[in-house]
């Protein structure tokens, strides 16, 4: 390790700082003996690791945990939670004796840290995940905001047999995000068993170098050792730095340190003879006058409110253009309109038409490249504090991949927006690897979300519109054929409201359809019309949450007969989310037309008519429905 000149680094009050790691030991062990569960063996390991960084370090406010320009810290390994609440108890955010409320149901010192905190930007806990959204807070303070503030990121390495882990950290190179520094608490034990590296530390420099990082190989519970690092990772201006940090876990910790089995369970009956031991090895027995660097207030005070369209649709009635492509223009039109708009993207930018937003300015385009939970993790810390309104797309199937990263954002109360293109068999012959038919159903399942499925390109720039508006987790479905124009430009669009789109005083069943399926649904419509038989078809536009009011208001007055048509599965998609609004309605009848098996290769409408959603099927639905 290069050791920084004098004149450049300012030395730590050893001493002071050792103190603080061990009190931050010893409030661990009292909030996991009061609780009677936690990682207090896990929060050891890192104790001086955060006496630096929290009380040498790192710039925040007390005053403002969350402010713009403050350094920012993510705890990767989300179970060591109670050494991270006792670093800002000792810095004096709050009293230290709430420490002894972890995991009460009335305190929001949770098992592992969510940002009902408001000191925690995103939820951890799911390992794996913390690096990508560092790596997004960095991004957004190199390109956007253009500000001081550093991003530091503590990763344990169990986790870091996590491919999403590295993942990052290949991003984090390829952008030089030289404000970021990645901690690895190179603690040796796992859960069950030792990790696949134990202590080779040699292997761990070699990796981090190879994937670009200036690698720092220190001993993790040496205070100066730990601040020399730091100022290095400061001083590097060419390559991230990652802080390889040899630790013990349950360091300090009598007959327990460097033990198996200890991981995951409060200290019971030794719990008294470790904090006895602890506190005899505290020099100052006072309050220790150490704490948080000065802010440079220089992150730019922005507004990510009251979001519109810099122009209105503009298409003729019958004009056929592929929602993905509306999503482009939406894209477009926002981004003329706030400057924080951003689009990032997994090498799929020219079939989703995420790149159009290059055409107002490059800068605002984030190429993620095929590493989907990485695109989702560094999604969720480019919106992180409000400093981005990002959109990440790809094709809506490999969103699946990155399921639980999506599922940690609505933990984190993200708002990041989603838009998968490609859904359905309607994609053609590409085949079922590349058919989105599973994501409503993971869309749906994620609490707070909202899911849109515009017909139309009228209707997808407004729900872009709207999604940029929207807090929560938003998703939009996009399709690849083209759709013919329904709407006029003037049609106003909200959250959870339906469109009829056919009718008249005759009906005997609503079709319900969603994007292609929509439009099979009006065929359809328009055959059986000259059979005598009439139909009403209902755009849901948003499937959540979907509009059930208005589909029990057109239902009852169509006898009260209803078919959905979906391209997807008939587990989770827009069927269940119909028979769900309908569900306490006496009288209505649903009958489901949806992908029921794992399609294949094949021209869109062949495929659409071979797995029963064409507009002869729903014909064929119609009639049966009718006659029962």
């Amino acid at each position: 390790m290069v050791v920084p000149a004098a004149s450049t680094y300012r030395k730590p009050d050893v001493q002071a700082l050792q103190d603080i790691a061990t009190k931050l030991r010893i409030n661990s062990v009292v909030a996991t003996s009061a609780s009677k569960s936690g990682h207090p063996t896990s929060c050891s390991s890192m104790a001086e690791i955060m006496a630096v960084l929290f009380f040498h370090t790192m710039r925040y406010k007390l005053s403002a945990p969350r402010d713009p320009s403050s350094d920012r810290f993510i705890l990767s390994k989300g179970h060591a939670a109670p050494i991270l609440y006792a670093a800002w108890a000792e810095a004096g955010l709050f009293p230290v004796s709430n420490l002894q409320n972890l995991r009460k149901i009335d305190s929001d010192l949770e098992g592992h840290p969510t940002p009902r905190l408001n000191f925690v930007d995103v939820g951890t806990g799911s390992l794996g995940q913390g690096v990508s959204v560092a790596a997004g807070m960095a991004y957004v303070g190199k390109y956007f905001d253009k500000a001081s503030y550093r991003v530091y990121v503590l990763v344990g390495d169990g986790e870091s047999a996590e491919g999403s882990v590295w993942e990052a950290l290949h991003f984090a190179s390829h952008y030089q995000l030289t404000n970021l520094c990645v901690i690895f608490d190179i603690n040796r034990l796992g859960q069950s068993e030792a990790t696949s590296l134990q202590h080779d530390m040699d292997t761990y420099r070699k990796r981090l170098d190879a994937f670009g990082f200036n690698p720092i190989v220190i001993d993790g519970h040496d205070v100066e050792e730990l601040a020399k690092a730091f100022h290095e990772a400061s001083t590097v201006k060419t390559r991230p730095t990652a802080i390889l940090a040899k630790t013990l876990k349950g360091k300090y910790f009598p007959g327990i340190e460097d033990m198996a089995n200890w991981h995951g369970q409060a200290l019971g009956d030794k719990a008294t003879d470790v904090i006895k031991h602890l506190e005899s090895m505290v020099k100052n027995k006072g309050k220790i006058s150490l704490g948080p660097q000065e802010v440079i207030d220089d992150a730019p005070k922005i507004d990510i409110t009251n979001v519109r369209l810099s122009s209105p649709p503009n298409y003729k009635l019958g004009d056929s253009i592929a929602t993905r492509l509306a999503y482009g223009t939406a894209l477009i039109k926002i981004a003329e309109n706030n400057p924080r708009v951003i689009a990032l993207d997994g090498d799929t930018k020219n079939s989703t038409f995420s790149c159009k937003i290059k055409e107002v300015s490059a800068d605002r385009y984030i190429e993620c490249y095929i590493a989907e939970q990485n695109l989702v993790g560094v999604a969720i810390g480019a919106a992180c504090r409000d400093r981005t309104i990002a959109f990440a797309s790809t094709f809506a199937t490999f969103f699946t991949r990155a399921f639980d990263q999506i599922r940690m954002g609505a933990i984190s109360q993200t708002n990041v927006n989603f838009v998968g293109s490609h859904c359905g068999v309607s994609i053609g012959e590409d085949g079922p690897s590349q058919m989105a038919l599973e994501d409503l159903a993971l869309f749906r399942s994620i609490p707070g979300s909202t899911v849109f499925y515009p017909a139309d390109a009228v209707a997808t720039e407004r729900a872009v519109e709207l999604a940029a508006n929207t807090k929560g987790i938003c998703f939009i479905r996009t399709s690849r054929p083209n759709t013919a124009v329904i709407y006029k430009n003037d049609e106003p669009f909200k959250v959870g409201g339906a469109k009829v789109v056919k009718l008249s005083a005759k009906d005997q069943v609503l079709l319900i359809g969603g994007g292609v399926t929509l439009y099979e649904a009006l065929e359809a419509a328009e055959k059986l019309a000259a059979e005598g038989i009439n139909c009403r078809v209902l755009d849901p536009f948003t499937i959540k949450p979907i509009d059930a009011a208005n589909i029990i208001a057109n239902a009852k007055q169509c006898g009260g007969r209803i078919i959905t048509v979906e391209d997807h599965y008939p587990e989770g998609g827009l069927g269940e989310a119909v028979i769900s609004a309908v569900a306490g309605e006496r009288d209505i009848m649903v009958k489901k037309l949806a992908v029921p098996t794992v399609p294949r290769s094949g021209p869109p409408k062949v495929l659409l008519e071979m797995f029963g959603i064409s507009a002869k099927n729903i014909i064929a639905a119609v009639k049966e429905i009718i006659n029962k």
